[in-house]
């Protein structure tokens, strides 16, 4: 396991226990950008870096009893969390890397990722990844429940040039790692960037 690994299971491991309570207003914002991928009954799709699955309960009423849901993260305190909140009744969990998931190329219709760009260590590769695992035609969703300047302030720091999630800076990413972005939002309340897995 890299230090990036050990860096982000620390970070999220200290967290895990409180993470629910400290953001307690995020399950509209997650419902509305789960309602942007345009999911359907019987698709399958995973939700990456799930953390406590807050992502996993609209996820699941988007695509029925009928479709697949996943959660994957690489901390098993945020999985932990999960069952602890009974989300693990809407999708399964997988204790994985997201950078090497164990899923067969395109078998997925979609993507949901909520915070996780910023914590993948190599996000070209990471990303591809992604895409490996996603149908042609399937979509990306990069969340996060609030725009990067209040993310910055709340955690006391400034936007800089190289931020990822920048949209100058993450359509080429994107598009280095077979994904075309189609929209992006970046508002106080809500970040959403959407790509399309390339053909």
């Amino acid at each position: 396991m890299s230090d990036d690994h050990t860096h982000v299971q620390e970070f999220f491991t200290a967290r895990a226990a409180g993470w629910d309570r400290r953001f307690p207003d995020d399950g509209p914002a997650y419902a509305a950008a789960v309602a942007e991928l345009g999911l359907r009954s019987g698709d399958r799709v995973l939700d990456a870096g799930c953390g406590t699955g807050r992502a996993l309960p609209p996820l699941r009423a988007a695509v029925g009893s009928s479709g697949v849901v996943l959660g994957a993260d690489l901390t098993p305190a945020m999985l932990e969390e999960a069952v602890r909140a009974g989300r693990n009744r809407d999708g399964q969990l997988l204790l994985t890397d997201v950078a090497a998931l164990p899923l067969r190329a395109e078998s997925l219709d979609a993507v949901f990722a909520a915070g996780l760009i910023a914590h993948l260590p190599n996000p070209t590769e990471n990303l591809r990844e992604l895409a490996r695992v996603v149908r042609p035609g399937g979509t990306l969703a990069l969340f996060h429940p609030i725009g990067r300047a209040a993310l910055a302030a709340r955690q006391g720091r400034r936007i800089t040039p190289d931020d990822l999630r920048a949209k100058a800076n993450l359509g080429p990413l994107l598009a280095g790692a077979g994904w075309r972005m189609t929209s992006y939002v970046d508002e106080d309340d809500r970040f959403l960037a959407l790509a399309e897995r390339d053909g």
